[in-house]
């Protein structure tokens, strides 16, 4: 099986592959660009970043590289419109905007010819987003790691979701080999976005006790907690874990406000920093379905390398 490029807006990818946006700051200039550099699409994880540095991280990202560059950012955050805005105006190649929905956004994108990906999980989603302006949609299953917007797998939503809509179409969710990349293709897919296995990278900015702690990580380890952002989020159960299942968990000592609307049962954003940093028994680790099937952390070079061989070897 050879793979098709992906054409998004004006950007055409040689190698359909996104890297999914895991914030908050694993997904960094480093990990983007060597996926962008590697024939794919990188994006930056912009939530929980201040606005500087994420000039910063999509300036560096730049020097890195010359492949297609975008920034991943939640819906849910108080300060979406203003992300949004800092990366377009560093001349941001895209936007994939997740954990929610948003009208908005898809004028700024128009006005600035910035192609706008939402992600979504259902056939009205798909057709609003189509109609209000979006260059591609990112069907999420619920496989994927993080926040989640069904409890349907990617298999079962895909088909129905790709004949609904004419833009391109990418599949999200437990995608893990070239055999996985394949599956999604042949249902339809124009493209597929992978994030855990790239959370599982040298260049992702995990710190190297939480990449550790993915390798370790067994079928039975993988959870469903209760975000503050009001959606399903699927993590690795840890102590943290377990006290978000029990409800003993404790509330934030002070708010930010970084999020539209909070059910204030933990800070997120503490959780997922204290995790980027290593500190893997009272951090929220995010994390696909299907995480045990990472055995090594390696190099982006040799993932696309050994993806791409795995695709090549299916008829």
């Amino acid at each position: 099986m050879k793979l098709p490029e992906l054409k998004i807006g004006q950007h055409v990818a040689k190698i359909p592959i996104i890297q999914g946006g895991m914030a908050i700051r694993l997904s960094t200039a480093r990990l983007a660009a060597a996926v962008a550099e590697a024939g794919g699409i990188g994006l930056i994880a912009a939530s929980g970043m201040a606005f500087d540095e994420l000039r910063h991280e999509i300036r560096l990202a730049r020097s890195l590289t010359k492949g297609i560059i975008g920034i991943n950012i939640m819906v849910a955050a108080r300060e979406f419109a203003r992300y949004v805005d800092t990366a377009i105006d560093e001349g941001i190649d895209l936007v994939v905007a997740g954990a929610g929905f948003s009208r908005d956004v898809f004028p700024m994108g128009k006005k600035s010819g910035t192609p706008i990906v939402p992600i979504v999980s259902s056939v009205k989603a798909a057709k609003i987003s189509e109609k209000l302006g979006a260059a591609a949609i990112i069907v999420e299953g619920k496989e994927a790691g993080g926040h989640l917007g069904t409890d349907e797998s990617l298999h079962a939503l895909l088909p129905d979701i790709k004949k609904s809509v004419a833009i391109p179409v990418i599949g999200a969710g437990g995608i893990i080999s070239g055999r996985d990349i394949a599956e999604v293709m042949k249902l339809g897919a124009d493209g597929v976005q992978m994030g855990t296995r790239f959370a599982a990278s040298v260049e992702s900015n995990a710190a190297p006790a939480l990449k550790e702690f993915y390798l370790k990580a067994k079928p039975e380890d993988v959870v469903l907690i209760k975000s503050p952002v009001g959606l399903p989020g699927r993590a690795i159960k840890n102590p943290f874990a377990k006290k978000i299942l029990e409800c003993t968990v404790d509330g934030p000592d002070k708010c930010v406000a970084c999020l539209k609307h909070c059910e204030k049962n933990f800070c997120i954003i503490s959780a997922l920093i204290r995790a980027q940093q290593g500190d893997v028994d009272t951090g929220l680790v995010f994390t696909g379905e299907y995480i045990h099937k990472i055995d090594e952390i390696l190099p982006v070079k040799e993932i696309f390398t050994r993806l791409l061989r795995e695709v090549e070897e299916i008829n």
